[in-house]
């Protein structure tokens, strides 16, 4: 009886509140990120039906560049909930480090465990958290069953990158060569060094964000590795609309990107269901990494909100709740980071369009492999260096994958004035 009172208690506690939250949360997004976060707001409104969510869709550069401004002015003209790109992060913590609530101050250190340790690296500095995951983009190679089966190729098969090249011969001699394993935007982005580097545990920087490790071990290979497909000729260099075309063409067996390239395939080839499936990346060496990660979010809450504690239930909702991560992964193809998305019955269900697999599965299952990579404030002045920096060495300009990150750390050093680690 005493339970039961206690129980009661702690409902009717809860329920005031909920109650007690009211006002307008405005949220800044983009895109199919806006409407997810939109597709939360009944299970909210369940929860607080005083408070009013309104999502903005800003577009995402103009989110990026009015965050800074706002960030400048002192917070001013900055939303209650703002999505910010993890890659981007840190350049708001570390030049505006007042400009966003430490989330630990409301409890956000209740979820440290609850989301991989990959997805905080960016977010946290020192004890203080400046925003919640959001979406992640574990890496994942997307295939066409029925050209893999023309040519011969086994899928389960292929465990290493080397595995890849050889069923990438094999996709050659049945095609003429008109269909390639995969598209890498060579001379445009380095997607493909920074997946691979990730997956060998090494990236521009290390995690403390005071070297620049881009010229160690893992790197190294990373490059090693691109430079081999490209010398096998089972890669074509294409643009991001170019990839588009090629696989809407039949003219790509693959595509490695972060899984949010799902929604990409199926929205743009809807008249090639059931010819898709999903496979781990190839590891650098037999029973090594097969996790990545390319992309993904996060929501941080301004200093400057007047509602923060409707702001922060609002965050809660859609991103440390199962129910909210999978309505967005319903929505519009959102890829959680919570872990426990990873046991929701949706998440375990064949999907038609890809075959009847159990893609999200497969995708999810690999999050909690995902080597730790920080961004930092420099990333884009690293990322300019080593799209060039690729480029060259794919075409001849430097012996060894060695000398090309050894000239990357340099120039990366002399842009940032990090040291290069020893």
């Amino acid at each position: 009886m005493k339970k039961l009172a206690l129980i009661t208690a702690l409902a009717l506690a809860s329920a005031a509140s909920a109650q007690s939250l009211s006002g307008t949360v405005t949220v800044w997004s983009w895109d199919a990120a806006a409407k997810a976060l939109e597709s939360t707001i009944p299970s909210f409104n369940k929860k607080y039906p005083n408070v009013k969510v309104n999502v903005v869709d800003l577009g995402n550069q103009n989110v990026y560049d009015r965050g800074l401004a706002g960030c400048a002015a002192g917070g001013a003209d900055m939303p209650d909930v703002y999505s910010i790109e993890n890659n981007e992060a840190e350049v708001f913590w570390a030049r505006f480090p007042d400009c966003f609530t430490d989330l630990n101050t409301l409890g956000a250190n209740k979820y440290a465990k609850s989301f991989p340790a990959f997805k905080w690296t960016e977010l946290t500095v020192g004890n203080k958290r400046y925003a919640m995951p959001w979406d992640s983009g574990p890496v994942v190679i997307f295939y066409r069953r029925d050209l893999y089966q023309q040519a011969g190729v086994n899928p389960t098969a292929i465990k290493t990158w080397d595995d890849f090249i050889a069923a990438g011969k094999k996709v050659n001699a049945k095609f003429g060569g008109k269909v390639k394993m995969g598209a890498i935007g060579n001379g445009q982005d380095d997607e493909w060094f920074r997946m691979l580097a990730n997956q060998n545990g090494c990236f521009y920087f290390d995690n403390t964000a005071s070297q620049i490790t881009i010229a160690k071990s893992g790197c190294v290979q990373a490059l090693d590795t691109v430079k081999k497909l490209f010398a096998n000729d089972v890669v074509m260099t294409s643009d991001w609309g170019g990839q588009i075309t090629a696989f809407k063409a039949n003219r790509l067996a693959s595509a490695m990107f972060g899984a949010w390239y799902e929604g990409t395939i199926r929205t743009n080839a809807a008249d090639q269901s059931g010819k898709w499936g999903v496979y781990p990346m190839p590891a650098s060496k037999a029973g090594g990494v097969r996790a990545s990660n390319l992309g993904g979010s996060a929501l941080a809450l301004p200093s400057s909100s007047k509602n923060k504690a409707a702001a922060y239930a609002f965050m809660e909702n859609a991103l440390a709740t199962t129910n909210g991560q999978v309505t967005m992964l319903r929505s519009q193809g959102l890829v959680p980071s919570l872990l426990t998305a990873s046991k929701d019955a949706y998440v375990n269900q064949k999907q038609p369009y890809w075959g009847n697999q159990t893609v999200w599965k497969t995708i999810l299952d690999t999050l909690g492999d995902v080597p730790a990579a920080r961004g930092t404030q420099y990333f884009q002045d690293a990322r300019q260096v080593m799209i060039v920096v690729q480029a060259d060495y794919i075409k001849g300009k430097y012996k060894t994958a060695q000398d090309a990150l050894n000239d990357a750390a340099k120039k990366i050093s002399a842009a940032t004035g990090l040291p290069v680690a020893k």
